[in-house]
């Protein structure tokens, strides 16, 4: 397929609109009791020409700029309201780029086309029991053995833990660095033997599944290394930077989908005998939902632009630091606003606002707590 437009938007828009309320809404109470959604899904969305956006063609994606990407972001989050969905889905855009910008060529053309066509599926792995987003302290090791890496460590919290087939991975390949110097990434199978794995319960984002892996000396070719040798922790930043970008995107549009629930209900239930809408003090949680939601979504089309622009130096990076906390803390305004407005409604299970209640401390975590992107936004514009 060509590059695409942003002419399509409003199309794409449509089309999601459609995929959610058919395909996700009817089904979707169910995914999350059972803990997952079916494994079918990323073929459907690579059938829609979802899954490979943004990726090169020749792989079998579909190029398109970020302004695009985004807007995708904001309305499948929008109208599907379900973060876990999202996130499984999502594993692969935070597993693919490390293999696709650092990677041999054969190891591209093994891993990514059969991902992007839905057939396999893509993690990454940074967090550990003892280092999350300090990750200079990782301790995972992988040492030179003939011509293999022998891994030995854990992660966790990892992100379609449970189902990936591939695994973009941070070690310590040079035990005697300490911090980020003796850092390195490998892409290692799912079925790598000696790999196990254990599902963790969350708080939200229940149909996707998270789990903490065990590598009890696991063997994977030195070609499997990704970049250069104690050259990852350069690489692992890097992809940040488009992991919060997209994650701040996806917060918008869960903004947005409490809005949009808070609004429907207030206009149709009644207290005293008049709608809700009628009374100020509801009037007002709405507009001040809008405001957080418009400035939210304003900056990040301004970073979005700037990415196709190629404009990406430290001011850049600090904006997305910060975006990606203003994002957030919308969302989490947005769930707790919309909640209060549902009233009992949105204490049950089965709306919108409750569940991405639940849902949004991962969203201030993930990706860099608050207070990480803080500090790292202070230091690119060396404050």
């Amino acid at each position: 397929m060509s590059d695409v437009d942003l002419a399509d938007t409003e199309l794409m828009l449509a089309q999601v609109r459609r995929f959610a309320q058919t395909e996700v809404a009817p089904y979707l109470e169910a995914w999350e009791a059972a803990g997952e959604f079916p494994r079918s899904m990323y073929r459907r969305w690579a059938e829609l020409g979802w899954l490979g956006l943004g990726y090169p063609q020749e792989l079998g994606g579909i190029p398109a700029p970020w302004l695009f990407r985004n807007a995708f972001a904001v309305a499948i989050a929008r109208y599907t309201g379900s973060g876990g969905l999202l996130a499984g889905l999502g594993s692969n855009s935070i597993g693919l780029p490390p293999i696709i910008n650092h990677g041999s060529q054969a190891l591209q053309e093994a891993i990514v086309p059969p991902v992007l066509a839905g057939d396999k599926i893509a993690a990454l792995g940074i967090s550990e029991p003892g280092a999350g987003s300090d990750v200079a302290s990782l301790r995972t090791t992988a040492r030179r053995e003939g011509d293999h890496y022998v891994i030995q460590g854990e992660k966790t919290f990892i992100t379609s833990g449970m189902r990936f087939d591939w695994i973009s991975l941070a070690v310590r390949t040079d035990p005697s660095i300490k911090g980020a110097g003796g850092i390195s990434m490998l892409a290692v199978p799912g079925d790598a033997p000696g790999l196990s794995r254990t599902r963790l319960q969350k708080m939200g984002w229940h149909c996707s599944d998270t789990a903490t892996l065990h590598f009890d000396n696991v063997r994977v070719p030195l070609g499997n290394l990704l970049g250069g040798e104690n050259q990852g922790f350069k690489i692992i930043m890097t992809n940040f930077n488009g992991e919060r970008l997209g994650m701040s995107a996806t917060a918008v549009g869960m903004a947005e989908a409490c809005y949009d629930e808070a609004l429907a209900w207030a206009r149709q239930r009644t207290t005293f005998g008049q709608p809700l809408t009628s009374h100020q003090a509801v009037r007002h949680k709405l507009v001040d939902m809008r405001m957080r939601i418009e400035a939210s979504r304003a900056w990040l089309d301004k970073l979005s632009l700037q990415a196709d622009r190629q404009q990406t130096g430290p001011a850049w990076v600090a904006e997305v630091c910060m975006l990606k906390n203003q994002s957030t803390q919308t969302m989490q305004f947005c769930a707790d606003q919309g909640v209060q407005i549902l009233g009992g409604m949105g204490y049950m299970r089965g709306s919108a606002s409750e569940r991405i209640y639940r849902e949004v401390k991962v969203m201030t975590i993930g990706g860099g707590t608050e207070e990480i992107m803080k500090e790292l936004a202070a230091r690119q514009l060396d404050i």
